[in-house]
């Protein structure tokens, strides 16, 4: 990576990653989230984002495109796109 103080995008990207890889290393193999460690993020970290997703493991199937029961980056990632995108709906909403 750059060298030098990263900017508040790039702190916030790599503070997204940091997260991830702290409780993907809690149980199972170390750089996928279990059910439980999925849970365990969603519950501290997305309290407000997540609050009317549901079933937990329900969502965790949708993300899940490979079927192994862990979460991959790849696969959490496309929750963060999701969740992002619908911040983004409601910022454009409220903007009318």
């Amino acid at each position: 990576m750059a060298s030098g103080e990263l900017t508040e995008l790039e702190a916030a990207i790599e503070k997204i990653v940091y997260i991830f890889f702290s409780y993907a290393a809690r149980e199972g193999k170390k750089g996928t989230l279990t059910a439980g460690e999925f849970k365990e993020l969603v519950q501290s970290q997305l309290p407000n984002l997540m609050k009317d997703v549901g079933d937990l493991d329900e969502k965790m199937s949708t993300l899940d495109v490979n079927n192994d029961q862990e979460l991959k980056f790849g696969e959490y990632w496309r929750l963060i796109g999701e969740l992002a995108k619908e911040i983004k709906k409601e910022k454009v909403g409220k903007k009318k």
